[in-house]
């Protein structure tokens, strides 16, 4: 009798740990054309249901299809086996700001909410041509606690991909012409101002970044930001920071018309020497953590002739445990260039 009372009481706490505790879970589907033949044709749409016990705050970020700007969102395949390229942006996000501020997407238990995606302003089918591709969303979320803002991940599973038939061209290669001084578009003169103040600290950190790799090899500071110590790595980091310096931040055009908030700037990696300026920018320090001249370093890596960097891990704690983990991409990481650049605080 003692034993069954028992068994059963046991079987209560184990069932009601069970309830408290579930793990939030979602399910994604995407819809599309099935057929593509003008930019026009590509809207995509993605449904995300919490199919979870309780509400999730999912942040807005870069690489999720909660994000508003054209971030590589999704997973494109051909079935020829010649993927698109990707041709959107690539952004400098305040990631602890956007915690702080609560720029996420609520989605209740049961709910399911709809984004919609031009995808021809994302990915450019030119070169690996007509055929049968199948698009799939990036599945990892980050979900943000209410009261504690820690923040853990979600992924979720995808009940339904989209294969669309694709033929012609769907995107134009954009004007590459270069300016040969900064030009300003949608600036104003505060702006400019702003941007005149940032073009020489952003020289000077490439500059003095580039000096320093060619006289140091496995220090402190290079270990910091790009972890284990080989030859090979570190002629990455020198190549990129030489190639950045040598891009000229004077010859830029700068365009201020971007609202995102949380957003720094952001770039497409193939339309090099053109930079857009969002609102962290204009709050950011001249020099510094996270700061003006930084945030143009940080951008030009991403510039496929610089390098074409991505955004592996942002912030410097997210940076340096990729250091520690994933040298490899490391040295590929933007903001892993910027925090090495800005040397706050000061490493030898």
């Amino acid at each position: 009798m003692f034993s069954s009372l028992l068994n059963s009481v046991l079987f209560a706490i184990v069932l009601s740990s069970a309830t408290t505790y579930a793990a939030p879970s979602l399910s994604m589907q995407v819809s599309g054309p099935d057929a593509a033949q003008k930019a026009t044709d590509m809207k995509f749409v993605t449904t995300i249901t919490n199919t979870g016990d309780e509400a999730v705050d999912l942040l807005n970020e870069p690489g999720s299809v909660l994000f508003d700007l054209p971030t590589n969102q999704f997973r494109v395949t051909g079935d020829s086996g010649a993927d698109p390229e990707f041709a959107g942006v690539v952004v400098k996000y305040a990631y602890q700001n956007a915690i702080d501020s609560g720029d996420v997407t609520t989605i209740a238990p049961g709910q399911t909410i709809t984004v919609e995606r031009d995808l021809s302003e994302a990915y450019d089918f030119a070169k690996s041509g007509a055929g049968r591709y199948t698009f799939s969303p990036n599945t990892v979320f980050h979900a943000v606690d209410r009261t504690t803002k820690e923040v853990s991940i979600i992924e979720a599973a995808v009940d339904k991909e989209h294969v669309t038939q694709i033929s012609g061209k769907l995107i134009v290669a954009p004007n590459k012409t270069l300016r040969r001084r900064a030009a300003f578009r949608s600036c104003s003169a505060e702006q400019q101002g702003a941007i005149n103040q940032a073009i020489p600290a952003a020289l000077r950190y490439s500059y003095d970044t580039a000096s320093y790799l060619q006289s140091t090899g496995d220090t402190p500071r290079y270990r910091t930001w790009f972890g284990a110590f080989t030859q090979a790595r570190h002629n990455t980091v020198l190549d990129h920071f030489t190639k950045i310096y040598n891009s000229n931040f004077n010859t830029y055009t700068y365009d201020c018309s971007c609202a995102r908030d949380n957003v720094y700037a952001y770039v497409y990696p193939d339309r090099f020497r053109e930079m857009w300026l969002c609102p962290v920018f204009w709050r950011a320090p001249v020099t510094g953590t996270d700061s003006k001249g930084g945030t143009l370093v940080h951008e030009s890596s991403h510039y496929t002739a610089n390098g074409g960097t991505k955004d592996y891990a942002y912030g410097q704690a997210n940076a340096q445990a990729l250091a520690r983990n994933n040298p490899d991409q490391a040295v590929f990481n933007a903001d892993s260039h910027e925090y090495l650049a800005e040397n706050n605080p000061p490493l030898a």
